[in-house]
C-alpha cells in the first residue's frame, strides 16, 4: 500500500515527464505545505527560477484559500514586471482542487495564460 507522500511522488514526476519550460514558455510550479504556498516561475532549459511568491510573509489572520488567492495575484503581478504572459502549470502531483485551484484562477485573473 502505498502511501499519500509516494502517490504524489509518482504523479509528479508522471506530470514532469511531459511538461518542461522554455524561455519563452516557462513552468509555473506550485509547492503546498500545511500553513504556507510557495509558487516559482522555472526555466527548465537554464535550470533558473524567473520570479517566485510565496505565502510567508502574509499574516496569519486570513484563511488559507485566501493566501492562496493573494499569491496567485502576486505571482502574476511579478511575472508580468518579468515580461512573462504565458506559463505551463504544474500542479506538482497535487490535485486540482482547493488552494491549488485558487492560485491558478488567481494567477489567469492576473494576467497570466496557459
Amino acid at each position: 500500500m502505498t502511501t499519500k507522500i509516494e502517490r504524489r511522488t509518482k504523479i509528479k514526476y508522471r506530470v514532469r515527464n511531459k511538461i518542461s519550460g522554455t524561455t519563452e514558455i516557462p513552468r509555473m510550479s506550485v509547492f503546498r505545505s500545511n500553513k504556507q504556498l510557495y509558487v516559482q516561475i522555472i526555466n527548465d532549459l537554464t535550470g533558473t527560477t524567473l520570479a517566485s511568491a510565496s505565502s510567508l510573509k502574509l499574516g496569519e489572520a486570513v484563511s488559507k484559500k485566501e493566501k492562496a488567492v493573494k499569491v496567485g495575484e502576486l505571482i502574476a503581478k511579478k511575472a508580468q514586471e518579468a515580461g512573462i504572459t504565458a506559463v505551463v502549470f504544474d500542479r506538482n502531483g497535487y490535485l486540482y482542487h482547493g488552494r491549488i485551484k485558487e492560485v491558478a484562477d488567481a494567477a489567469r485573473n492576473g494576467g497570466l495564460k496557459f
